[in-house]
């Protein structure tokens, strides 16, 4: 695996896992822009709805699963949803004022 700069910037193994587990609902931005995300109403990670929850609401949503978002505690060990927590915040400091 090569090294990316901009990945690290971003939030390194969090950008990497949400890639890989959350883009096709989220979207590479965060916003639930496709066709999946849509149909399903994915939360745009960049709103100030999302942003507002605590990191442990945030946690105990991507571990338990809400709605139409399936859990991941059984693909997901703490210390990655930390990673994907931490990278869902750099996308909402990124999120047009």
């Amino acid at each position: 695996m090569a090294f990316c700069p901009m990945a690290m910037a971003q939030g390194g193994s969090g950008a990497t896992i949400f890639k890989s587990k959350c883009q096709l609902c989220h979207g590479a931005d965060g916003t639930g822009d496709t066709t999946l995300g849509k149909q399903l109403q994915a939360a745009n990670l960049r709103s100030k709805v999302v942003q507002k929850r605590t990191d442990a609401e945030l946690h105990k949503v991507i571990h338990d699963g809400n709605g139409n978002m399936p859990p991941f505690a059984d693909q997901l060990g703490d210390d990655q949803i930390a990673q994907v927590i931490r990278f869902v915040r750099a996308l909402g400091k990124t999120a047009k004022k």
